[in-house]
């Protein structure tokens, strides 16, 4: 927590972001001279996301912050930006990209996918008693403590997190007990070595056929959903009426807002009929949260709109509507980032990082051996690390018709997280300093 950045109205704020964003395209949309260079080393979509990391740095605007009241009491402000971009603006991107989807195409990308996934998922189970055991031989006191100081339980809410998402995280504090005055260098750590990896993959996706060339990978479904996708999208191209981006605007809220009621109703249906969903130990506790649910029924309702007549709208331009909101979230996810956190508690950073970089070095093996492009390696990494939220930002850099994979890594996370991080955790138990 900081003083009051300099803008604390959402309404700037926001401003400021949109601005941003808009420099970013119009900078990126010059065909010579420098930004032409520049853009051909450093991708588009990440400065979205680092130049609101640097406003933040700046303390120009912030995530949140600390203020004195009347009283002289400590209160909690924060922007509400990101909370609106994800529950909002992010399913209503999910639907309008996915409506255009040819679900064949789709299941063709064939189970690649799913091992790449889930090597990035070992990473991170191995990857953090193996970065405990590097610092320990030079700092042993950053990952040592006793009880429930002990530096390994806090790194448990590490793992839950990149492994599943914010209800695995929570799952592992319930379990392994971490003194709770001490979590939020935990998630200080989780929040700036996450991005760090997030704007990695994102850099990667400008240099994407070099990788593949390296991982000697096999790109043949992935163009093919692409260019399934592209030659529809030609076929029904037309200039759009404001009649048409209104039903846009209807199909994508409308189906927001039916998300957001479905979410309400099965969460509490789950909390309210099993017990074990009520249990935060429990690895189907995640089907008692709103945004699980709330995710899935966008994408589900994407794919069914996609074989309904609906799907024409395409040619009006759905997905780029939704690829404006996916922007508006990479904004809003890199205005959380302060690059100036890292050297608050460095000692833990470092590891955070040498357990990142593990993770990169299996996902990466896995996906040479079996030859997958650096698609899978990207979306299977941010859908362990990242989650729903931003999954399906990385699979759209791609190509806006493959936010849905995204989505549908990420879920698989969710239920796979909370065991996932137990056994990382037992892991790191051992590997810890005695």
């Amino acid at each position: 927590m900081h003083n009051p950045p300099y803008f604390t109205d959402d309404t700037i704020v926001f401003g400021i972001l949109m601005i941003l964003i808009g420099f970013v395209f119009y900078t990126s949309s010059k065909e010579e001279g420098f930004w032409k260079k520049f853009y051909g080393i450093v991708p588009a979509l990440l400065m979205c996301y680092l130049l609101p990391s640097i406003f933040s740095s700046l303390h120009i605007i912030a995530p949140e912050w600390t203020e004195l009241n009347d009283q002289n009491e400590v209160i909690e402000k924060s922007s509400k930006i990101y909370f609106v971009a994800s529950r909002y603006l992010l399913p209503a991107a999910l639907v309008l990209m996915t409506l255009s989807i040819d679900l064949k195409a789709l299941i063709n990308l064939g189970p690649k996918a799913l091992i790449v996934f889930l090597a990035g998922t070992l990473g991170i189970i191995l990857g953090g008693p193996i970065a405990i055991l590097i610092v320990s031989i030079f700092s042993p006191e950053t990952v040592g403590g006793a009880d429930f100081d002990a530096v390994w339980r806090g790194l448990s809410t590490l793992a839950g997190s990149w492994i599943g998402g914010g209800a695995n995280q929570a799952a592992m504090l319930e379990i392994f007990k971490y003194n709770q005055e001490k979590y939020g260098g935990m998630v200080l750590v989780d929040i700036v070595v996450a991005n760090i990896g997030m704007a990695a993959l994102l850099y990667g996706i400008g240099k994407k056929e070099i990788i593949n060339k390296w991982l000697k990978a096999d790109n043949s479904s992935i163009q093919e959903l692409q260019d399934k996708v592209s030659s529809y999208q030609e076929s029904v191209k037309r200039n759009p009426s404001l009649s048409d981006y209104m039903i846009i605007g209807a199909i994508a809220f409308g189906a927001v807002g039916f998300s957001h009621w479905g979410s309400q109703v099965l969460a509490d249906f789950f909390n309210s009929t099993f017990e074990s969903v009520r249990d935060p130990k429990s690895f189907i506790s995640t089907f008692g949260g709103t945004f699980f649910w709330m995710i899935t029924l966008a994408t589900i309702i994407g794919i069914a709109l996609s074989f309904t007549k609906l799907k024409s709208y395409e040619g009006a331009g759905a997905s780029k509507i939704g690829s404006i909101f996916i922007y508006i979230l990479v904004a809003s996810i890199g205005m959380k980032m302060d690059l100036s956190a890292v050297l608050d508690n460095p000692g833990l950073i470092l590891v955070g990082i040498i357990w990142m970089i593990i993770h990169f070095i299996i996902i990466f093996l896995v996906a040479k051996i079996i030859r997958a492009p650096y698609f899978f390696i990207a979306v299977g990494s941010q859908a362990n690390v990242g989650g729903a939220a931003s999954a399906p930002v990385v699979a759209s850099a791609f190509h806006p018709s493959l936010a849905s994979v995204g989505v549908l890594l990420a879920i698989f996370g969710y239920v796979v997280g909370t065991y996932g991080a137990i056994l990382c955790t037992f892991l790191m138990e051992i590997a810890a300093p005695k």
